[in-house]
């Protein structure tokens, strides 16, 4: 599993200014993080995992970085994709697609193969933004723009909903 050193060494070799802070007290995932450092949830940036079932059978791993003010809602992800079904990934599948401990999940160092949408709300200044490091007592702290240009994915406008006449179903999180 990935963690706060392997992002630190990760920043250090690119040259990126940044800050490992230590959590006051565990976090269990990253919508804790505004409540933990304190930080205002519009600067708290979150992994969300969905498993996805495309139109035509074939089922997919998708990763979404977002805001804690403004988590990806599964229906919004199903319209971007045109998939059929869009539900949170169970725990195994979130640990085994990133690498990183479920909740945890950091939008830095996922695999090139996960495909990773990126939302378009993110902050895209020079203040900092923090995120979870894979760890429950670290974060990591860099400016917006930074996290930005090292994430890799497409970034989209995740503000709209089901289409109008769409049926398709959205599973419920469980």
């Amino acid at each position: 599993m990935k963690d706060a050193l392997a992002i630190h060494r990760w920043l250090l070799a690119h040259q990126v200014h940044h800050e490992i802070v230590r959590l006051p007290r565990p976090m269990t995932c990253a919508e804790e993080l505004p409540e933990t450092l304190p930080a205002a949830p519009d600067r708290c940036v979150m992994v969300t995992v969905f498993q996805v079932a495309m139109r035509f059978g074939r089922e997919d791993v998708v990763a979404v970085a977002s805001t804690v003010a403004a988590p990806p809602r599964p229906e919004a992800v199903r319209a971007h994709l045109d998939a059929r079904q869009v539900q949170p990934a169970p725990a195994f599948l979130v640990n085994s697609a990133t690498d990183y401990a479920d909740g945890l999940v950091s939008p830095l160092l996922l695999p090139a193969a996960l495909q990773v949408l990126i939302d378009g709300r993110l902050p895209v200044d020079s203040e900092p933004v923090f995120t979870a490091t894979g760890e429950r007592r670290t974060a990591l702290s860099l400016r917006a723009v930074d996290l930005l240009a090292l994430m890799h994915g497409k970034m989209v406008n995740l503000r709209t909903t089901t289409p109008r006449g769409s049926r398709e179903a959205v599973a419920p999180r469980h």
